[in-house]
């Protein structure tokens, strides 16, 4: 090869990636609530018609695992730190007139929030509404007559509550349904289980997450918006990064309430910083959930019990669903609702392989061109496979959904976006028996 063919090669890469960064860029430019990753309100408006299932195909099962709405902050110190800091620059006259309502705003959304940190939100109980409306609406079969709907969440009161409010709508669209809910630590080794392996894989990564961090978060515009003397920030704002990062995420959950949903404090970032910030934020997410060789590729394992989960239930309903029970009705097999936490949706996406989450790259430099995380996980993210049947067929379809999108499984499918459920329960199945073994640390 030439030494110009391999210039041009070089070039062409680099446009390529300078491309793909400018679209998350864009992204963000033309909506930076998005750059607010875990934050993000669930985007409800505006949501694509379903692709009408093949023909003779009817719902009658649904396997969902849901993350809790809207919430407040969980650590008061994400309000205080901030609200400290700006006064040390109150108490002596250095804040900008910005800095002053930025301070302002800080102390009463604080103020709001006692006594509620954690907790789920207005917008947080009609996001879950909505779904389970949606929900009813767009599989009515699988919600029809005395149909078995079996909720189960966490023991975090918020995911309970986000249960509570999608139950009480099917219940008030039909009354007839049969309804259980639980909430319980006997079901949390797949809920929300605690797998001990994961703890110091993600540790080892720390050193080089905060090497990025330091390399990417550059506060110094945001200072600027604040205080008025530099030199004052240098000698007595202890840690502006951590101040960056606090406000980020205040900003970013203004969109969890009504009350403050149109307070924007974007306006502290340059896009620069937006993109920035959520770049370390991706990476944190990547490594915390993703399948990736920088944690052995064993992480999103966690959602294994989780996995087998859905299989089995899956494999319960097949079994009934379409059936005659003895009083010689025929009913639908329901609903298996679940109810938890980003920190489950999120590596359970990458185990199954949703709309390629399973990405593995050890490049950080370039992860964010080939996996975000705010496409996964904004608040009340939900993962749904819809099973579908045909009279005298034993072949049972299943539309995969993220967000009540037609999401894609990494099977083959010759009815896409449906897939074949014994083509992909064989795929979950295969994936589970390659659960890495673990090399402990040298």
């Amino acid at each position: 090869m030439t030494m110009k063919r391999i210039m041009t090669l070089v070039a062409l890469t680099l446009v390529t990636c300078l491309s793909m960064t400018a679209g998350v860029r864009e992204v963000f430019a033309a909506n930076p609530r998005l750059s607010a990753n875990n934050y993000q309100a669930y985007p409800d408006r505006d949501l694509p018609a379903l692709t009408a299932a093949p023909v003779g195909y009817e719902p009658f099962f649904i396997n969902h695992y849901g993350r809790h709405g809207s919430r407040w902050l969980i650590s008061a110190g994400t309000y205080t730190y901030p609200i400290e800091q700006l006064e040390i620059g109150e108490r002596n006259g250095k804040l900008t007139a910005r800095g002053r309502e930025v301070l302002d705003i800080l102390r009463r959304v604080y103020a709001d929030s006692q006594g509620r940190l954690g907790e789920l939100s207005d917008i947080g109980h009609e996001q879950h509404q909505g779904i389970a409306r949606r929900m009813f609406n767009n599989f009515p079969q699988v919600f029809a007559g005395d149909a078995p709907v079996e909720a189960r969440s966490t023991v975090v009161i918020r995911c309970i509550l986000s249960m509570q409010n999608e139950v009480d709508v099917l219940s008030s669209l039909n009354p007839q349904l049969r309804i259980t809910t639980d909430a319980s630590q006997a079901t949390m080794y797949y809920m929300n289980y605690t797998d001990t392996v994961v703890k110091p894989l993600r540790s080892a990564c720390y050193p080089m997450q905060h090497q990025y961090r330091d390399q990417w978060v550059n506060p110094k515009h945001m200072l600027k918006r604040l205080f008025t003397d530099q030199r004052f920030v240098r000698d007595s704002i202890q840690n502006p990064t951590q101040l960056m990062l606090n406000l980020f995420d205040v900003a970013s959950n203004m969109q969890s309430h009504h009350a403050w949903e149109d307070v924007n404090l974007y306006d502290l970032f340059s896009k620069d910083d937006i993109y920035n910030v959520w770049r370390y934020n991706n990476l944190r997410w990547y490594i915390l959930s993703g399948e990736t060789p920088l944690t052995q590729c064993r992480v999103d394992y966690m959602e294994a019990n989780l996995l087998r989960n859905f299989i089995a239930d899956a494999d319960r309903a097949i079994a009934r669903g379409g059936k005659l029970d003895r009083d010689g009705k025929q009913h639908t097999a329901g609903a298996s609702l679940r109810f938890g936490h980003e920190s489950v949706v999120l590596p359970l996406c990458c185990l199954m392989g949703l709309n390629g989450a399973d990405y593995r790259t050890t490049d950080v430099e370039t992860l964010d061109q080939h996996w975000q995380s705010y496409k996964f996980f904004p608040m009340a993210a939900n993962v749904q496979l819809v099973y579908f049947h045909k009279a005298g067929s034993d072949d049972v379809l299943v539309l995969p959904l993220l967000n009540e999108h037609e999401a894609t499984l990494p099977v083959p499918t010759d009815v896409a976006p449906y897939y074949h459920w014994s083509a992909v329960r064989d795929y979950f199945l295969n994936k589970l028996s390659q659960q890495p073994v673990i090399t402990p640390a040298q």
